[in-house]
């Protein structure tokens, strides 16, 4: 009885032996032309929820959900075709090529929060950018200074060229005057803070005390603290119809970006270094001096008044002496000419098993400024790990610190005269500003500040502490060979703390006679939260029919809080706050809490024609009424002709036409259905008085209604693809600030005040013009332009942004362009100009040459678009500008430009083409290698040429824009006035050399 119990026991382990075996496919993936393996390719099993990833060797291994010993496997990656295999795991390792795919038609675009949609079948033109596109040519400073150029429908400026950024992205045109500009960025899932928060330098520049009082410090973007080298692809929705799932956050575009994750397969290891060298892109050059216009800084020569006449006598010799002696400086070379030093490096390690993979990596950015004493450093690390429990439940979890440091300097306006390039303005190259032996910088007569002792001795720093994390579970509820029931649970947290150091010591120029010294130090501290969940079912009776249903709600949260103190009269050698004289201290604490629910059905028929529909219910904490729900709808349609009625046709690949509508919102700034209450000292002791901004209850969130059509289609084998899209975009119940009368007590109070229209036209087009052996060409070009009208206001036209009629200003009047400029020209207020392009257009080309070299480049181009340039009308007053001596009208240009009290002569046309991006890499061949598996080297530029007629240190430039956190609601930035050029820091070109090591 014992022989058969054994032998019955064998047997059975050996069928489990067996089973087991019959259960297993591997194999490898490989392109179709070069034979080379191609890493992270998906591979599934349809009608199930099996599937891997290849490992960086092209290798797979994949386990069947039954004892069957074939089954049908699914490979698809982007750029290859997708290509079904029928496997037999009795066959031993399976070898799978791939031919490359010209199509993008296949590629998974995100259309809800929960839910994709291939791009065939995509009813929106949603913009996708790449890792390779974003950062593997030539890259930028900051994340967001990457994306300009590569967007249809957007406006990218800068508001400051100072190390750690400082970008407005504007998606589509104008979507708020005073409300949020700037388009939500979503990281994995997470919310993504991309506030600025101002260092305090008011207090020392006096910028917002006249003209204009917004905000005017010229912050970094938080945005930048993202490392585009984590970033696997990013989509953009620039309209209300494809982000209207996200509701009132949605009001100006959604940018959703995705970072790296792990791959199944042995550990691989990445490592990058890059190495250049930044420079000023463009300098505006210095006035040659006479003897006589030396002297002609005191008065005219005809002048009779003798202390006219010594001063000259003074300034004539006083510039023939640094003649002779070889003193005669160019400070604008000696403030902005530094040579800065490029340091970026990176590692990454991917990996895992079927269960669980992982991405680590680390990053160090360091750059030098193109000012002394300027300069951006950042830290970061990031880890992302996906686990499989079991075969219906996953989950993800990703994390991100940041730690960085940027010195700024002091640019841009300012009403003091302290900051550089306004104290440069001023002051001619034949004074000597360097200090003597013993380091005692001697005073400009000609500037409230010595600027290069300011340089040289301030400080103004930012740094940042950051952590990002959040979580994803993925669970089938109920699976059938038709229906698919999932949830989804999402969760994420932001929290950085940031902390600006503002010193002016007392022995600085203008510091001498006041306030004796500034330690202007603020700390802040702020949390977002955000969670979601979403009940998804799939159904799918047959190929011909699926019906994809969502249910979702949303909960998010933030906390913000910012103590900045001021103190003034310093001791000397200190910065405590408490070494001083006297301080101020001041608190802005901000708290809000949203929610949303919503629904959306998505309906593909004959794999042809989508059909979707959601709605969103949204309330807010910042809206006039917290409990109410404003509803916003959605609905698309889109429809391939070519596989129904164009089969026949080889040399047609696909015709779409798409349409699609939808709502979002714009919530109400904070606090601004209250009243602020200011401190104040009445009669000796501490009260409060109403701010003179008053508050509305009944304030409501701004409202955007678009509607997006569109035709796309691919011919020959998709080697010629044209998206093309018009768009038609309301915004209504605008939030603006309304003038009162003075008898109410109140300077102006919130309301919702009128209606603002963008249309717009975007075209994109693809092409492969050539494919030969040893030479590939791939070319993209994209037009866009956009035109934004003001078609409600129910106040009287006012001027907002720049600083008044005299010198220009924005102006906001029913029927007219939004972004109008106007100004008193020839004794009247007039039409000046629009800062609004008449259209952009970029157009991107790689040529792959014998496989393994690679030349990129990508131009850009903005026709029209007018600028306000009061950095010209700073030099022209203080007499230095470089053309200040060319005759025009019998007198000198400078002299006529800025006597001539016409505000048209500053507003300037800031066309433009750029030559943003040029790269060469080589990927070095090897053999017989066990260890290392890729070696790439190459050289780039970064905004290396530009063809302008503007006279500035950049066309692409504002004083304003940036999504600013306020201290007060009369402060910050609006969504309007960019283009403002006064005095910032100088835009910078940058060159690199590349190497990168795989293992």
């Amino acid at each position: 009885m014992l022989l058969p119990r054994l032998t019955f026991l064998v047997l059975l382990l050996l069928c489990g032996t067996m089973l087991y075996a019959q259960q297993t496919i591997t194999g490898k993936t490989q392109d179709s032309n070069t034979g080379r393996p191609i890493p992270g390719v998906t591979v599934r099993i349809p009608n199930s929820n099996r599937g891997t990833v290849t490992g960086a060797d092209g290798k797979f291994s994949i386990i069947l959900p039954n004892t069957a010993a074939s089954t049908t496997l699914i490979f698809s990656s982007t750029g290859y075709k997708t290509k079904t295999v029928t496997a037999n795991a009795n066959a031993g390792p399976l070898t799978v090529s791939l031919e490359e795919n010209l199509s993008v038609m296949d590629e998974v675009v995100v259309t809800g929060m929960a839910t994709s949609v291939k791009r065939r079948n995509l009813a929106n033109a949603v913009a996708t950018i790449s890792s390779k596109q974003l950062s593997g040519v030539a890259p930028a400073q900051t994340f967001d200074a990457a994306l300009s150029g590569k967007i249809p429908g957007a406006l990218i400026t800068a508001n400051s060229g100072a190390p750690g950024g400082g970008i407005s992205v504007k998606l589509r045109g104008i979507t708020s005057v005073f409300g949020n500009s700037q388009p939500l960025y979503v990281v994995d899932g997470i919310f993504f803070n991309n506030n600025s928060i101002p260092a305090g330098l008011n207090d020392v520049t006096a910028a917002a005390t006249a003209g204009n009082p917004n905000n005017q410090d010229n912050p970094s973007s938080r945005i930048a603290d993202l490392n585009p080298a984590d970033i696997e692809n990013i989509e953009i929705l620039k309209g209300a119809s494809a982000a209207a799932l996200y509701g009132a956050k949605a009001a100006a575009g959604v940018i959703i970006i995705t970072t790296k994750k792990g791959k199944n397969g042995k550990t691989s290891i990445s490592v990058n270094q890059e190495t250049g060298i930044v420079k000023a892109r463009h300098l505006l050059g210095v006035r040659s001096f006479t003897p006589e216009t030396a002297a002609d800084l005191a008065g005219p020569s005809s002048s009779a008044d003798p202390d006219v006449i010594k001063a000259r006598a003074w300034y004539k010799y006083k510039f023939e002496q640094a003649r002779a002696t070889g003193k005669i400086f160019d400070y604008e070379k000696e403030m902005y000419g530094e040579t800065g030093i490029i340091s970026n490096t990176s590692i990454a390690l991917s990996g895992g098993a079927e269960k669980t993979t992982f991405y680590l990596s680390g990053n160090r950015r360091k750059e030098d400024g193109i000012i002394k004493n300027t300069g951006y450093l950042n830290n970061s690390v990031r880890l992302n790990v996906d686990h499989k429990v079991n075969d219906r439940i996953s989950v993800s979890v990703t994390t991100n610190y940041i730690n960085s440091s940027a010195d700024r300097g002091l640019t841009n306006n300012d009403n003091n005269g302290v900051s550089y390039g306004v104290a440069l303005s001023s002051t001619p190259g034949w004074i000597d500003l360097y200090p003597n032996a013993v380091g005692v910088y001697p005073r400009d007569s000609f500037a409230a500040s010595n600027p290069l002792e300011t340089r040289d001795k301030m400080t103004n720093n930012e740094t940042t502490n950051r952590f990002v994390g959040g979580g994803n579970i993925n669970a089938i509820l109920a699976q059938s060979k038709t229906s698919t029931t999932k949830i989804v649970l999402r969760g994420g947290v932001d929290y950085f703390n940031f902390r600006t150091t503002a010193l002016f010591p007392r022995e600085i120029q203008f510091e001498e006679k006041g306030m004796e010294g500034h330690s202007i130090q603020s700390n802040s501290n702020n949390l977002n939260t955000n969670l979601a969940g979403f009940l998804i079912n799939i159904f799918n009776p047959g190929k011909n029919l699926t019906l994809t249903s969502t249910l979702g709600a949303t909960y998010e949260t933030g906390n913000f809080d910012n103590i900045s103190t001021t103190a003034t009269n310093i001791t000397s050698g200190q910065s405590n706050l408490d070494q001083s004289g006297s301080t101020t201290v001041r608190q802005f604490r901000q708290q809000f809490r949203d929610n949303g629910i919503f629904l959306q059905e998505d309906l593909t028929l004959l794999e042809d024609i989508t059909i979707s529909g959601g709605v969103r219910f949204d309330r807010s904490t910042n809206n006039g009424d917290y409990k109410k729900y404003y509803v916003y709808p959605k609905a698309s349609f889109s429809w391939n002709l070519a596989q129904r009625f164009l089969a026949n046709v080889s040399a047609i690949d696909f015709i779409k036409i798409r349409a699609a509508y939808g709502q979002s919102g714009n919530i109400p700034p904070y606090g601004s259905k209250f009243t602020s209450l200011i401190p104040s000292n009445i009669n000796t002791l501490p009260g409060l008085l109403n701010d003179n901004l008053r508050g509305n209850p009944d304030i409501l969130p701004e409202r955007q209604a678009e509607l997006e059509t569109g035709l796309d289609f691919g011919l020959f084998n998709n080697r010629i693809r044209l998206e093309a899209t018009y768009y038609n975009k309301k915004i209504n119940d605008l939030l603006l600030r309304r003038a009162l009368n003075a008898s109410s007590g109140y300077s102006s109070e919130w309301k919702n005040s009128g209606d603002l229209r963008n249309t717009g036209i975007e075209l994109g087009l693809t092409t492969v013009p050539l494919t030969m052996k040893n030479l590939r060409w791939t070319a993209t070009l994209n037009w866009w332009k956009n035109k934004a009208i003001v078609t409600k206001l129910t106040i009287p036209p006012f001027a907002i942004g720049a600083f008044g009629n005299s010198l220009g200003t924005y102006y906001l009047e029913e029927g007219q362009p939004a972004t109008q400029i106007k100004g008193i020209s020839g004794g009247a207020l007039q039409l000046l100009g629009n800062s609004e392009p008449k259209f952009q257009m970029s157009f991107f080309n790689e040529f792959t040459i014998c496989r393994n070299f690679s030349l990129q480049f990508l131009l850009h181009w903005k026709n029209g678009g007018q600028n306000i340039n009061l950095t010209q009308l700073l030099t022209d007053a203080g007499a230095t500008s470089f053309d200040y001596d060319e005759e025009y009208k019998g007198t000198k240009l400078g002299a006529y430009r800025v006597s001539a009290g016409d505000a048209a002569i500053y507003v300037q046309d800031a066309a433009y083409v750029r030559l943003r991006e040029v790269a060469l890499y080589y990927n070095v061949p090897l053999r017989n290698t066990n260890y290392i598996k890729g070696i790439r080297v190459g050289v780039s530029a970064n905004n290396f040429f530009t063809w302008t007629k503007y006279v500035g240190y950049d066309p692409e430039v504002s004083n304003f824009g940036s999504n600013t956190m306020t201290t007060t609601q009369s402060r910050g930035s609006n969504g309007i006035s960019s283009g403002v050029d006064v005095m910032p820091f100088p835009a910078s070109k940058r060159a690199s050399f590349h190497l990168g090591v795989n293992f």
